[in-house]
């Protein structure tokens, strides 16, 4: 048998770039040429990308220069009229926590933020019955649809918002009524989220059994919204886009899964076991979507790119300790212990509440520079428009949840501690 000589090299960052170049830019309109391909850069030593340097100026600008606007696959719609007149919005008066690090964002499109709570309510009401009429007041003060324009202000069109603002709320249904304070409890859990999965990751049975798995997606409010959340989702994401979503799915609720067995054994963590469970129990989900939620797809081998992986990890991370500081001083109030990152580190590190706190500000700063300053890097290593998107893409997202938890008045409030 002759020899069939060295296995591949996997692909670095350049060479997926190049490998894919002519595959994205193809996706602009006939008749428009795309940009030259760009050379490789010569690296002199570790990259000195970060905060405020040109790359990273690039980043958050976006895609631009010849042939780029031709990656909105879909123009966007002009905004929609309001159907009915708008409910006063929670107000957005909220002050940013002392000291962390973040960008402030424009407010989102009124007339967008009106459409998209009108449709979400709607379906969380009529089509999943999501939640019992009790809560309504909850669901209204969660703002999801404010929350969900500030991230994708990208969105080409509102059924583009819908996606994530459907996948929200279903996943805030499953932590809600399985982990938190609407019934939720760490014992069986693994049962019940196994079970939700299969409305994400559908089960390939016999025709003996198939149906009453169907049966069971309609069983409680958390896998009905699963479901239809994920129809949706289906019809706008390609095969590999869906793949990558069920796959941080996973990755959520093993995380859940690591929270609830030390709930059961009165366990709290090192800070660096919380952090790793934070990994895992975090937003990762959300931002993965950002290019089906702006009309486009990031070829799913530059998706799997370490460097890229890494960065997403990073936003993932830094988005929800912005969550465990903001809700701080709810959880406090809540009953039981309430795992957050300052509680760690007050328990692990022996520091007074106040000191802890500021520490976790610190630990989330750290997380943003490493995220900004990775995601710099690669913008100028693999200068790939789709790539450049949806970098730009992730960091908005991060903007913007910072800006809802910042903003959300009806649900938190910053501890004394300045």
């Amino acid at each position: 048998m002759p020899d069939p000589g060295p296995s591949p090299l996997q692909s670095s960052v350049p060479a997926a770039a190049a490998h894919f170049g002519t595959h994205v830019l193809g996706l602009a309109p006939a008749g428009v040429p795309g940009p030259a391909p760009a050379a490789p850069p010569v690296s002199d030593g570790p990259s000195k990308a970060g905060p405020g340097t040109p790359a990273l100026e690039r980043l958050l600008r976006g895609p631009s220069g010849l042939g780029t606007a031709g990656l909105r696959l879909t123009p966007r719609e002009a905004p929609p009229a309001p159907a009915e007149p708008a409910a006063p919005p929670p107000s957005a008066e909220g002050r940013p926590i002392p000291g962390l690090y973040h960008h402030p964002v424009a407010e989102p499109d009124p007339a967008r933020v009106e459409e998209v709570s009108h449709r979400i309510k709607a379906w969380a009401v009529d089509e999943v019955q999501a939640f019992p009429p009790e809560w309504e007041d909850q669901f209204d003060g969660f703002s999801v649809g404010r929350y969900m324009v500030a991230c994708h202000p990208d969105a080409p069109t509102v059924d583009h918002l819908m996606i994530a603002t459907r996948l929200m709320v279903a996943e805030n249904a499953v932590d809600d009524c399985y982990c938190e304070d609407h019934g939720g409890s760490p014992v069986g859990l693994g049962s019940r989220l196994l079970l939700a999965h299969t409305a994400l990751d559908p089960l390939h049975t016999t025709e003996e059994y198939e149906p009453a798995w169907k049966e069971s997606l309609q069983a409680d409010a958390p896998r009905r919204a699963y479901r239809s959340a994920m129809e949706y989702f289906l019809r706008q994401a390609t095969a590999s886009q869906a793949d990558r979503f069920r796959h941080d799915m996973a990755r959520l609720h093993m995380g859940y899964l690591a929270e609830a067995a030390w709930a059961e054994t009165d366990h709290v963590p090192e800070v660096w076991e919380y952090l790793a469970m934070r990994q895992f129990n975090n937003f990762r989900p959300c931002p993965t979507i950002t290019d089906t939620v702006g009309g486009y797809e990031l070829p799913a081998d530059l998706h799997a790119q370490p460097a890229l992986q890494r960065i997403i990890a990073l936003a993932g991370n830094a988005t929800t300790i912005v969550n465990d500081l903001y809700s701080y001083t709810k959880e406090l109030a809540s009953p039981g212990t309430h795992l957050n990152l300052p509680v760690v580190i007050a328990e692990r590190e022996n520091r007074s509440e106040r000191d802890a706190y500021l520490k976790a500000v610190e630990v989330h700063n750290d997380l943003m520079h490493g995220f900004e300053t990775e995601a710099a890097a690669l913008a100028a290593a693999c200068p790939v428009p789709s790539l450049l998107r949806f970098l730009r893409g992730v960091a908005v997202w991060v903007d913007g949840n910072h800006y809802w938890h910042q903003t959300n008045t009806y649900r938190y409030s910053l501890p004394d501690f300045w």
